[in-house]
């Protein structure tokens, strides 16, 4: 049994069609991503699943039980940590997780300093909410969402707004609950935290699942495909498409990216043309497929954040 199921999920706002036909399993044990620019329906798909937003079609189903129409008998085997925190910031750490132990009806029993711990704010128990950082506060959210010891952790956007070392940080915390062989689902807008810490990703887009797969297995299913990225004077996109392997090519002022099937045969052709006209190839670099690439090969346009 699946620890997720989902099959033609709907959600419209208004004119507005949020979700359409959304399907995805999620196994037990997983991490499992959901992938997309701001406005593809990840949020809504995630609160719809969490039993915060009823959907308008589709059905939904958490360790094998229906979420809809009664939600609230499964939210205590689930633990969700929103975009959006809201805080007692007078509280300290060890007082919130008391708080939301209560709020579960769970002894604390001593889960305060494992949890603390476990997303490596144990010298912060005591530190009031308003004092941490934006980082730390998406780590104690994490723990929070922990104290009923959920079977099913949901994270929707956690790294927003921080720093690139707070958001490494907080993908060890991750790490580190999916050790714990609980199911992991979280939802995010960059690409390589998709790639990092999920092993499966459903990339999303205008409300739809385009991609489902390992991202492994997104980007190998591009057959190799690279980019040839570089700066030069005096080519044109005529002459670069032309070259072998070449599927694409897109300038700017100057700088140049071939998307190419055989980079070797690409950079050997491009070599030569550039020795041909006299022209010095600045920045020249090689960059393998990325979940970008498979976004850009699903919608024919670029990723955006």
């Amino acid at each position: 049994m699946d620890a997720i199921e989902v099959e033609g999920l709907e959600k419209r706002y208004g004119e507005v069609h949020a979700v359409r036909g959304v399907s995805f399993a999620v196994a037990r044990g997983e991490t499992f991503g959901i992938l997309g620019p701001n406005g593809a329906g990840k949020t809504t798909t995630l609160e719809m699943i969490e039993g915060l937003t009823r959907p308008d079609g589709g059905s939904i189903e958490i360790l094998g039980e229906p979420v809809w129409p009664n939600p609230t008998r499964l939210q205590s085997r689930i633990g969700v940590q929103l975009q959006k925190n809201a805080m007692f910031e007078n509280l300290t750490a060890a007082e919130l997780l008391d708080l939301f132990a209560k709020f579960y009806g769970v002894p604390l029993e001593g889960r305060a300093p494992r949890l603390l711990a476990l997303v490596g704010l144990e010298e912060k128990a005591d530190s009031q909410a308003r004092q941490l950082s934006g980082g730390q506060q998406q780590r104690l959210a994490i723990a929070l969402a922990l104290v009923h010891d959920p079977e099913i952790v949901f994270l929707d956007e956690p790294t927003t707004g921080l720093d690139p070392q707070a958001r490494r940080n907080l993908w060890d915390v991750i790490r580190a609950v999916a050790a714990e062989q609980r199911t992991v689902v979280l939802t995010t807008h960059y690409l390589d935290e998709a790639e990092t810490l999920c092993d499966r990703v459903a990339i999303m887009d205008g409300g739809r699942i385009i991609a489902l797969d390992s991202p492994q297995a997104l980007i190998d299913g591009l057959r190799g495909r690279s980019r040839v990225i570089f700066e030069a004077d005096g080519l044109d996109e005529d002459t670069l498409t032309a070259l072998a392997g070449v599927q694409r090519v897109t300038s700017a002022d100057g700088a140049y990216e071939l998307t190419s099937m055989e980079p070797q045969r690409t950079l050997l052709g491009l070599v030569a043309l550039a020795e041909a006209r006299g022209v010095e190839l600045r920045g020249l670099s090689v960059r393998q497929p990325t979940l970008e690439d498979v976004f850009l090969d699903a919608t024919g346009t670029e990723f955006r954040e």
